[in-house]
């Protein structure tokens, strides 16, 4: 298997799960507040279905306009992660490097990992808002520890995470790891 094809099949199963919990959600609490301060479940939503184009924008490449986050969440996401999953199963346009802010990188590999982590990171923060199913899966939860750690102190920076948070002792992997981002389980 190709680089690319074991990233969009990584992409592809954490998008599955971020899908179940985005299908999860009942109509009435995509206005709850999240654990992002001054966001609502939806804003979350947003801000995935946004952030979609940070590693194509600088390679050239778009997404078609999705239906609005307000009026369809479901559509809006799926046909975002409909228009992902194209590209990254292309191995053309998936491989398109280019210059980010941590290196030259690819569209693959953008996807791989800062999209990953915020799949996995933000699935939660839309399920605690809405009252679904928090669980991260433990391969994404170590995959976003193993993120964080190599973010060191940028993932504190204004924009990414708040300042970690305290947990007990004895807490358990999820409750550490959401510790390390600023969440409280």
């Amino acid at each position: 298997m190709t680089d690319t094809a074991a990233i969009a099949d990584r992409y592809r199963r954490l998008s599955d799960t971020f899908t179940r919990t985005v299908e999860s959600v009942p109509a009435d609490r995509w206005d709850s507040p999240s654990p992002c301060e001054g966001w609502t479940a939806r804003d979350v939503l947003r801000h995935v279905i946004d952030t979609h184009s940070y590693p194509l924008t600088p390679a050239g490449l778009t997404l078609p306009p999705a239906p609005s986050v307000d009026d369809d969440p479901l559509a809006a996401w799926t046909q975002t992660r409909d228009a992902a999953l194209d590209i990254l199963d292309d191995p053309a346009r998936a491989g398109l490097e280019y210059d980010g802010s941590m290196g030259r990188t690819s569209v693959a590999r953008t996807f791989d990992a800062f999209l990953g982590f915020d799949l996995a990171v933000h699935r939660w923060d839309v399920a605690r808002a809405t009252g679904v199913d928090e669980t991260i899966p433990a391969e994404d939860l170590a995959m976003v520890a193993a993120f964080a750690d190599r973010m060191g102190a940028q993932l504190h920076t204004p924009g990414v995470c708040g300042p970690a948070v305290e947990v007990p002792v004895d807490a358990d992997e999820q409750t550490r790891v959401l510790g390390v981002l600023g969440r409280r389980a």
